[in-house]
């Protein structure tokens, strides 16, 4: 796919996926999920992407839907699928956040101004988001007489506690980096010019010092945990784990490595090399 909304550029093992819209603050259109979407899966495709990076173009993050449509711009009645195959009913930001969930490669939201709408409830579904201090948040929703999308009513709460997105959900104000920070939204706020360098930070301490297949592993044990009725559903894939692990090529070079004071070189592969108990869960259908 040839991107025209998006930019898609790799470095040293990085994928920084770039909201290109800059004259409308990056609103989110259907051609906008389309190119995300497939990103998505060339960067799970692409052994030499170790971590995703998301920013904007120019001031801002995203601006949320694009509203160029006027009143009958959340209608779907009044709009066809955003892409051939998918279903038009289908809310647009959930397929990008159920998307981000299912990806095999870490994934950090790098916010550099307004972010309201989806161009927040997408950075829910990010494994760690970073703000600028010129960064403003919105779920706009109730403003807009419209619900939560983007699958966000199951990933507020659990990244920042049902009282706290419950307010931001229902007074609909757009507030600050330093707000997000205290509400525990964002990992941390940066100056303009320090946000993509902490993200590239984090992204190369990743791609630097991991096994691939560990942390792809490691992010779906989290992430699916989160909606476990017992700890006893984790220690079944734990175990199932260690023991796929405990005798592969790549943890044999991790402790020889340790050993031996060296940096590891983990032989194993994404693309190839998941263990034959993943996944574990059913694959959820819409109906």
């Amino acid at each position: 796919m040839d991107y025209e909304q998006i930019k898609y550029e790799t470095k040293d093992g990085i994928l920084t996926i770039t909201l290109n819209r800059p004259d409308k603050l990056n609103a989110f259109t259907g051609k906008m999920l389309s190119e995300l979407l497939d990103a998505m899966d060339r960067a799970d495709r692409d052994d030499d992407v170790r971590a995703v990076v998301f920013t904007g173009a120019g001031r801002g993050f995203c601006a949320g839907a694009d509203l160029s449509g006027g009143a009958n711009t959340f209608n779907a009645e009044n709009r066809g699928p955003v892409d051939p195959g998918l279903d038009g009913h289908r809310d647009g930001g959930g397929l990008f956040t159920l998307r981000l969930y299912e990806s095999l490669k870490p994934t950090i939201g790098a916010c550099n101004g307004p972010a309201v709408g989806v161009g927040i409830t997408m950075q829910l579904a990010m494994d760690i988001r970073l703000a600028s201090e010129a960064a403003r948040y919105g779920f706009v929703f109730t403003r807009r007489a419209i619900v939560m999308e983007a699958c966000s009513s199951w990933f507020l709460p659990r990244l920042v506690g049902p009282q706290q997105a419950l307010e931001w959900v229902m007074t609909g104000r757009v507030f600050s980096a330093e707000e997000a920070l205290n509400g525990r939204l964002v990992r941390s706020i940066h100056k303009a010019d320090d946000l993509l360098p902490a993200a590239y930070a984090l992204a190369r301490e990743i791609a630097d010092n991991t096994a691939p297949v560990s942390v792809a592993l490691n992010r779906q044990m989290i992430w699916r945990m989160l909606g476990a009725d017992h700890p006893m559903e984790a220690h079944k894939v734990d175990s199932k784990g260690i023991y796929s692990r405990g005798k592969s090529d790549d943890v044999k070079e991790g402790v020889t490595a340790f050993l031996e004071k060296r940096p590891a070189r983990f032989p194993m592969k994404v693309s190839d090399g998941m263990p034959s108990y993943f996944p574990w869960w059913e694959e959820r259908k819409f109906k």
